[in-house]
């Protein structure tokens, strides 16, 4: 007879965005209820910038700054948040045997040295020849144009000294929800005590939003409500990140370490795009971790991007299960690619200490007050194009 899976918990949550940082922060700016974006700096699209961060709180030598881009600096920054919450921060003989699993993008161009590229190759009398030679003189270090997705996890090694083994996944929101997916796993079956998991975006970039743009994704003009977009919405890009330290029940009560939540179960799949396929997807899901749901004391923390398919199909799920009070968290951090999974099961996590959820901001009805305490959180997630996602999270005791 197989052994039962351990119990996973969640003993550390930092998170960073436009909100600002840490838990404290979040709570408080989703209490409010007012959301707010930049719809100036980067006109006609609408953006959500990063809280002003004091990077030398968790990254404290300049040089390991300089040497990367904004993504690395947000995701190394929220990595020690998430380390200092679970209380591991600075201990060697934890951060040797602790798992990480990151979920990173392609990493940040140097938008310099592109347009160098691309000016001086309409004007050379020898394209060719002008191309290689600025390629084989521009190319960073690290034999790329951008920065390679899997240095997010190399600098949290080196910065907070987590050392244990290290992998990276790539591919938009898939990447987040197959890493925590596969930590739980990890954990549940033995594999792993303890694991530091999430990722960063850095949503202020214009090579970004122009390749988002030639897809029709982007929000324009001004910050409307995540369900309230239509076919003619998108997404708002955000500047977060978020990391989870996810640990075995057995591993911290050794430590004396207190959980934060419960990390029940994760599943993850893809839907072929075709219409109403979304839909069926999610509900494939649902099927999958239903059991354990209790209505009357559950509600969904949805990560809609805004992106017109996607949204209007989760919406239709959604409406399946009206007995749930819905949020979109979209509406106020924007939407971060690969983080935006872990960030969700962050701000759940953040809820259930509370008991209960923020005020709703949706004039459709979908979201509505929830009556009675807050014990269990599903965290959905669709990306724009790139899979589908589900989490249920717990409140211990």
């Amino acid at each position: 007879m197989a052994d039962a899976p351990r119990e996973a918990w969640i003993t550390g949550v930092g998170i960073v965005s436009t909100l600002g940082e840490g838990v404290d922060a979040h709570w408080q700016k989703l209490s409010a209820g007012q959301p707010a974006a930049d719809a100036t700096t980067f006109a006609p699209f609408v953006v959500h910038p990063l809280a002003p961060v004091n990077f030398d709180a968790q990254i404290p030598k300049k040089g390991d700054q300089r040497q990367m881009e904004n993504w690395q600096r947000i995701g190394t920054y929220a990595a020690g948040l998430a380390l200092d919450s679970a209380g591991v921060k600075g201990k060697p003989e934890l951060l040797s045997q602790m798992d990480m699993i990151v979920a990173a993008g392609g990493g940040e161009r140097d938008l310099k040295v592109d347009a160098t590229i691309l000016n001086g190759y309409a004007q050379a009398a020898n394209p060719a020849a002008f191309l290689n030679e600025r390629l084989m003189g521009d190319l960073r270090p690290t034999l790329f144009l951008a920065q390679l997705s899997n240095l997010l996890a190399g600098n949290i090694s080196i910065v907070h000294g987590v050392t244990g083994s290290s992998r990276t996944f790539m591919g938009e929101e898939s990447a987040g929800f197959d890493a925590v997916r596969i930590a739980l796993s990890r954990i549940a079956a033995g594999q792993s005590d303890i694991a530091l998991v999430g990722g960063a975006h850095n949503g202020e970039r214009p090579e970004m939003l122009m390749l988002y743009e030639f897809a029709g994704e982007c929000l324009k003009d001004k910050l409307v409500p995540v369900w309230e977009r239509g076919d003619k919405g998108g997404f708002a890009l955000g500047s977060l990140g978020a990391f989870l330290v996810i640990e075995a029940r057995d591993h911290a009560e050794k430590r004396g370490a207190k959980p934060l939540a419960r990390l029940t179960a994760v599943v993850s799949d893809r839907a072929s795009r075709q219409p109403g396929t979304i839909t069926e997807t999610l509900g494939k899901l649902w099927d999958k971790i239903k059991d354990k749901v209790k209505g009357n004391h559950t509600a969904v923390l949805s990560g809609a991007t805004g992106a017109p398919q996607a949204t209007v199909e989760e919406r239709a799920f959604l409406q399946q299960h009206g007995d749930l009070a819905v949020r979109a968290t979209g509406t106020y951090l924007g939407h971060g690619m690969e983080p935006q999974f872990a960030m969700n099961v962050a701000l759940a996590t953040v809820m259930l200490a509370h008991g209960s959820l923020y005020p709703p901001c949706d004039q459709t009805g979908l979201e509505k007050p929830m009556n009675g305490s807050l014990d269990q959180v599903v965290v959905t997630g669709v990306g724009h194009w790139r899979g589908e996602g589900m989490a249920l999270v717990e409140r211990v005791g």
